[in-house]
């Protein structure tokens, strides 16, 4: 049950595979420092893996005061158990009232394992994290200083906000691109903890031979400027009026899942709730008839304007400017009016 007078730090995970932090763990280190302000705490990060200890100073340049770091050869590659088992044993020593993962599929395999084994509660795909209060309903007890985890729920058409009031530690997953990076300071250091959590065979279920990792083909969180394709475009020979206008505007080519799904483009340019979120500069939807799971991905870029044959679309209602006509018309027109300054 919860200790309302607990006052354990806010941790961050930080993921990392072959020696490079994944970004959303830095993302989640400027939402974590928000958090451990507004509970008068520290922000810390923890850090297993193998060899990763110089990770900890790039930790520190991105506002983590404390890092606790587990370095073993057997964590070199994920592995369920063998990360759940470090997780595990370092917030049942530290008791830290918060921890944060990235919504990554590491972040899903490993965040439900450790709130399973701690009975802990947990909260997937959040989009924005608070701290409030809470009231149990029939009681007269007000709980203060919890966390407010806020995430679509029923498929986008509401936001709900979770609250887990009686177990520690809080926890929850962010989705990539949801926080902002925080601005990198070389100067800032941090404690590194170092701490030695046996790893038995017992843990490593699997014997990893090989490993390929493949990177993305496109970092959408970067583009100034994004043209998304949707189910309405067709086909996959038609987006390539997707991509000819992504590139004279000096962009990259987006998706929705819809056509994702349909094969017209490949998962690493899908935007949307179940994709990357993005706030470009400029973003271009074309036949995207504007899903609320959609929209939650790129309903903050500066500049919306949306290309669609159906007036009605719900795409129109978050565009700044909308254009109602065939694809197969505007683009080719807006190329050749690009490619001409006009």
């Amino acid at each position: 049950m919860i200790d309302v007078n607990r006052k354990g730090e806010v941790w961050v995970f930080a993921e990392q595979q072959q020696g490079k932090l994944s970004e959303v763990s830095l993302e989640l280190l400027s939402k974590g420092r928000q958090l451990a302000d507004a509970v008068s705490v520290q922000l810390s990060a923890v850090l297993p893996g193998a060899a990763v200890k110089e990770l900890a100073d790039e930790l520190a340049a991105y506002g983590a005061k404390k890092v606790y770091l587990v370095e073993d050869e057997q964590l070199a590659d994920y592995q369920s158990a063998s990360y759940c088992k470090v997780l595990c044993r370092l917030i049942e020593k530290y008791q830290p009232q918060i921890v944060l993962y990235g919504a990554t599929a590491i972040g899903r395999d490993l965040a439900p394992r450790i709130a399973s084994a701690l009975k802990a509660g947990l909260t997937a795909d959040c989009t924005d994290l608070q701290i409030g209060s809470y009231k149990v309903p029939g009681k007269e007890q007000i709980y203060e200083g919890l966390l407010h985890q806020i995430r679509p729920a029923f498929g986008g058409n509401i936001i709900a906000t979770i609250v887990n009031y009686d177990r520690w530690p809080q926890m929850a997953t962010v989705r990539e691109g949801v926080m902002p990076l925080p601005q990198r300071n070389g100067s800032l250091s941090a404690q590194v903890i170092t701490e030695k959590i046996k790893i038995s065979p017992e843990d490593l279920a699997l014997k990893i031979l090989d490993s390929h990792y493949q990177p993305r083909k496109v970092n959408l969180k970067s583009s100034r400027i994004i043209v998304a394709g949707g189910a309405g475009v067709g086909s996959k020979d038609n987006f390539a009026l997707i991509w000819e206008l992504a590139n004279v505007l000096g962009g990259a080519p987006g998706a929705s899942r819809a056509a994702v799904d349909l094969g017209f483009i490949d998962r690493d340019h899908q935007v949307g709730q179940t994709g990357t979120t993005v706030r470009p500069a400029l973003y271009i939807a074309v036949g995207i008839s504007g899903a609320v799971q959609h929209c939650a991905g790129m309903c903050e870029a500066a500049k919306i304007v949306a290309i669609n044959n159906d007036p009605v679309a719900p795409i129109f209602k978050v565009a700044h400017y909308g254009i109602v006509g065939d694809l197969n018309k505007v683009i080719p027109k807006m190329v050749k009016a690009i490619r001409s300054k006009s």
